[in-house]
């Protein structure tokens, strides 16, 4: 066993974690090899590394240059990571239900975005046993304070929870079998976060509209006779639920968040 603290700058042995500089893929340099008692072989292997600055050691004694570089590097690196994070797909399906029946199957395809992003999801009601006459869906942040933390109003006290809309989608949807809808992220929104004192989460807001009667019909028989006069009902007993579907949104790239940013105004008044 080697001992590497008097050569490196870090402990390993005691939970230290470096800093990756340059990641090379693994190398065979042996294949079933068996020694003997007392026997022992060797091999030289050339590893070539990139002459490439963003891959030098960084040095606090950089000049102010190089160390914008390494900046840079570091800025490439976490948007890579937010970018491979945010773009797995996979189909999520949900089925959406009263008390009386199921009313149809939501589908999303990821649960975390970026902001600047749009949220899509397809609702599929032809599968439903209870007629939904319509929905709305609303792209909302929750922000939860701490009890220790809230400032008092009055004797009732303020809110703990407060709900901000950003989006929202409604649609009358009586005899609609499948319908989608598209909510977008703006840019200059804040991203989940959640500290000691406050937490901020972002959800889909959904509520239903049903009809209480088992085998509504709103439509006008297809074969009639003789031309007829049709006319709708003008009350129908509904029901009304919502659903709550929390997700996940990650800050942007800053050059896409700085086209949010309100640009330098000048404004001049003549007496």
């Amino acid at each position: 066993m080697f001992s590497l603290r008097a050569r490196l700058s870090f402990s390993h042995t005691e939970g230290e974690r470096g800093q990756c500089i340059l990641s090379t893929p693994p190398k065979i340099l042996f294949c079933d090899l068996r020694l003997e008692p007392g026997e022992s072989k060797s091999c030289l292997q050339d590893v070539r590394f990139p002459q490439d600055e963003a891959v030098a050691p960084s040095s606090p004694f950089l000049e102010e240059d190089e160390g914008g570089k390494k900046d840079s590097w570091l800025a490439e690196l976490a948007g890579e990571r937010l970018m491979a994070a945010t773009s797995c797909r996979s189909l999520h399906l949900y089925n959406i239900s009263d008390g009386r029946g199921k009313v149809g199957t939501f589908g999303i395809f990821k649960s975390v975005y970026r902001l600047g992003e749009d949220v899509v999801g397809t609702l599929n009601l032809g599968e439903g046993t209870v007629a939904c006459l319509q929905f709305s869906v609303s792209l909302q942040t929750e922000e939860r304070v701490q009890p220790e933390y809230q400032r008092r109003r009055g004797a009732g006290g303020a809110p703990s929870v407060s709900h901000v809309t950003h989006a929202r989608h409604q649609e009358s949807c009586l005899h609609t079998t499948r319908t989608s809808f598209s909510l977008p992220i703006p840019l200059s929104s804040t991203p989940g976060f959640c500290t000691a004192i406050v937490s901020l989460k972002w959800r889909l807001h959904f509520e239903f509209v049903t009809s209480r009667e088992p085998g509504l019909v709103l439509l006008p028989p297809m074969e009639q006779p003789e031309p007829v006069t049709w006319t709708g009902p003008e009350q129908v007993p509904v029901d009304t639920f919502s659903w709550d579907l929390p997700i996940k949104v990650l800050p942007t790239s800053p050059t896409l968040a700085s086209y949010a940013a309100p640009g330098p105004s000048t404004s001049t008044i003549t007496i």
